[in-house]
């Protein structure tokens, strides 16, 4: 494929119809406009040339060019990406990526409107997040380390799971922003909200353990609290690899990630306590409907029981008669 910014030379394809350049060069100028100016990523380039062409192949074969598209046109290409089994957020991305185009356009006066304004994508399921058993859970944390690494491995995933923190508000959590003898934790979370939350007994002891090995580790005048090998404060890359690692190494039943741990911490707290608000605030949500996916994992957890358990719930098993 051609290169995202190429010139009046490009051929692309999509599908079956080669595209005319003058439906080409303004997709090509849109990509280098966002490249050069904008300075987007690679992925975000390739991922709205591949969509806008989409879109230019089917506005093509309905003999139309970019100023003649309008809103119901768009509407019933969105409906034809739907018919095709593009989900909700694939569809979103497509629109977009067309918004963004047109407003383009409408900038560079090549077209009067932007069509794209005002569409929506169906909306799209929402799934529910994974969680780790509890005992699981326990299981992994209770595996004692077998070196200096494990030892701080095992307080970021106490700490993880203890306060459910997001993997960024774990790795930008420095030393001065805990206080063990009151088993509480600063945070710093989206919107540069802070929250004051506490900290377990098991993940207070996990991260003692951890200062002794820090000392001898940590570069002079490293504020973080956890660091790698070279003194620095550790990226949440390396606490995704190591979380994995640890999981594997200890016989874990699923993968683990650092939103594992989240998605079980705020699903174990409210499976305890029930309280929507308290678990809202502990993991920093702005809107009380993200943290209500919780209850759907709690209920979805009381149906299987409720399944298991109820004799009149029960498939029978069939028998020959």
């Amino acid at each position: 494929m051609a290169s995202p910014v190429s010139g009046a030379t490009d051929v692309s394809v999509y599908g079956d119809c080669a595209l005319p350049e003058p439906w080409l060069a303004p997709v090509n100028e849109f990509i280098a406009y966002l490249t050069t100016e904008r300075r987007q990523s690679a992925d975000t380039c390739r991922h709205y040339r591949r969509d806008l062409l989409r879109l230019a192949n089917h506005a093509h074969g309905e003999g139309l060019t970019w100023a003649e598209l309008r809103t119901h046109h768009l509407r019933q290409y969105v409906a034809s990406l739907s018919r095709s089994g593009l989900g909700g957020r694939s569809i979103a991305r497509h629109l977009s990526a067309i918004r963004r185009f047109y407003r383009y356009l409408v900038r560079e006066q090549r077209v009067r409107g932007n069509p794209a304004l005002g569409l929506r994508a169906p909306k799209a399921a929402r799934k529910l997040p994974a969680v780790a058993d509890v005992d699981q859970l326990h299981s992994l944390l209770e595996a004692p380390p077998d070196d200096a690494l494990e030892v701080r491995d095992r307080a970021m995933f106490e700490l993880l799971y203890s306060a459910g923190l997001r993997v960024a508000e774990l790795v930008a959590t420095d030393v001065s922003t805990i206080d063990l003898t009151a088993a509480e934790i600063r945070v710093l979370g989206k919107g540069r909200k802070e929250r004051l939350l506490p900290v377990g007994r098991k993940a207070c002891a996990a991260i003692r353990a951890w200062l002794v090995v820090r000392a001898g580790l940590a570069a002079e005048g490293e504020p973080a609290l956890f660091v790698g090998r070279r003194g620095r404060r550790l990226g949440a890359r390396s606490v995704q690899l190591r979380l994995r690692r640890w999981g594997a190494v200890k016989g874990a039943e699923q993968t683990l990630y650092p939103h594992l741990l989240r998605h079980s911490f705020a699903s174990h707290m409210l499976e305890s306590s029930g309280d929507l608000r308290a678990v809202q605030e502990l993991l920093g949500h702005a809107d009380i409907a993200t943290t209500q996916i919780y209850t759907h994992l709690d209920y979805q957890h009381l149906a299987n029981v409720y399944d298991r358990s109820h004799p009149r719930a029960r498939r029978r098993r069939r028998t020959d008669d």
